[in-house]
């Protein structure tokens, strides 16, 4: 049963008894971490959840599932709660240290998280990033080769926890000179006709990312010739520039050459085709404190960029 929201703050112990439940995905990794027993956590969490209002996590048999609501108030508070333990800590603390293997596809470290990781490495933590697709990183993640992944399909293998992280937005674009071949009106009436002429630019030879935006939108497979193909979207992209042929790309990739004009949107669905990225660990390991910190910061940056 959920009682009544009580007034006032949570405390510290709490929130921070909290987080270590959201993060470890157990009671059971969450009392090894914070050096209690499972009763008080269990204690804990249940007074949380007592001043909320509502459930926080769902018990399953292979650990607790963080509720919508878990997932925002982990949002909220991760960032000022870690700032407060660092506050209250001895001021001569050593520095985090020790190695963190993450594995994440080569554009969104090189275009995204590189400013992120690089602060965890002025903590006097080891970055490793391992750069590929996301399930040959997923692999390595369950076989304990990689810590944490970002992930651009959803996890199912048992052994992985995984969290939605941020969304991607696609677009079709197209170098200009290429784009006004295109008749505009046919292109609302008949778009797989009006486009097929087209050549594509493909990020791997079975077009995963333009053939799901063909059927998200049109319907169908692309028939168009394909005639370059490159596994990173960011020469896909400077092949479309140089006048290759027209793609489907994140907008995070393709703003500046948007921009600037290099490149045009070919196409305005009425809605935006997204696809969303995961943050995925080990399930039932509670992780290095590097990975938590890591973890935390993946999350704020992701608020700052809402929508890739």
């Amino acid at each position: 049963m959920v009682h009544e929201k009580r007034g006032g703050t949570p405390s510290l112990d709490l929130l921070l008894t909290f987080l270590e439940v959201y993060r470890a995905g157990s009671l059971s990794a969450a009392s090894q971490r914070l050096g209690v027993t499972q009763p008080a956590v269990s204690g804990q969490l249940a007074r949380l959840e007592e001043h909320v209002g509502e459930r926080l996590f769902v018990r399953t048999s292979k650990g607790v599932t963080p509720t919508q609501r878990a997932a925002a108030l982990a949002s909220r508070v991760s960032g000022h709660v870690e700032g407060l333990r660092r506050a209250l800590g001895s001021p001569e603390e050593p520095t985090l240290g020790g190695t963190v293997r993450i594995g994440a596809a080569a554009e969104f470290v090189t275009l995204r998280a590189a400013p992120v990781l690089a602060e965890l490495a002025k903590q006097g933590v080891q970055v490793q990033a391992v750069l590929g697709l996301a399930d040959e990183l997923l692999a390595a993640l369950a076989a304990d080769r990689l810590d944490l992944v970002i992930s651009s399909v959803r996890p199912t293998h048992p052994a992985i926890h995984a969290e939605a992280f941020v969304d991607e937005e696609f677009l079709l674009v197209a170098p200009p000179a290429m784009a006004h071949n295109v008749d505009t009106e046919r292109l609302s009436t008949e778009p797989v006709a009006a486009l097929a002429h087209l050549p594509l630019v493909a990020y791997a030879e079975d077009l995963p990312i333009v053939r799901r935006y063909w059927r998200s939108e049109f319907g169908r497979r692309p028939p168009n010739p394909v005639v370059f193909i490159v596994s990173d979207l960011r020469a896909v992209l400077e092949a479309v520039v140089a006048g290759a042929g027209i793609s489907v790309l994140p907008r995070y990739i393709t703003a500046p050459a948007l921009q600037s004009g290099k490149v045009v949107q070919l196409h305005e669905p009425e809605a935006a085709p997204l696809n969303t990225l995961y943050l995925a660990v080990r399930r039932g390991t509670p992780g290095s404190p590097a990975v938590t910190v890591l973890r935390d910061a993946l999350r704020q940056a992701a608020r700052r960029w809402d929508t890739l």
